[in-house]
């Protein structure tokens, strides 16, 4: 929940800091603002994912444990073969 609000915070300071450089024809600003935007984008949507996977392991806590089971099956397969 706190990655998705501090990505719309992010998201938000993106679009003024590229309507500030937009107004005052700094482009550079402009872009940081776009890079900002695109950076609260992609932390909210780590927000979303990660809350999404919290709640499928607490209504479906037996589905979470095999699934964790094989992907440590999986990295120690993979591990060894190094």
């Amino acid at each position: 929940m706190l990655d998705q609000a501090e990505g719309t915070v992010q998201k938000l300071a993106g679009r003024v800091q590229d309507a500030v450089g937009a107004v005052t024809g700094d482009t550079s600003t402009q872009a940081e603002g776009k890079a900002r935007q695109a950076a609260g984008e992609a932390q909210k949507t780590y927000g979303e994912v990660v809350d999404q996977i919290r709640e499928t392991a607490v209504t479906n806590p037996l589905v979470s444990v095999a699934v964790l089971v094989g992907l440590g099956f999986v990295l120690g397969a993979v591990w060894t073969k190094r």
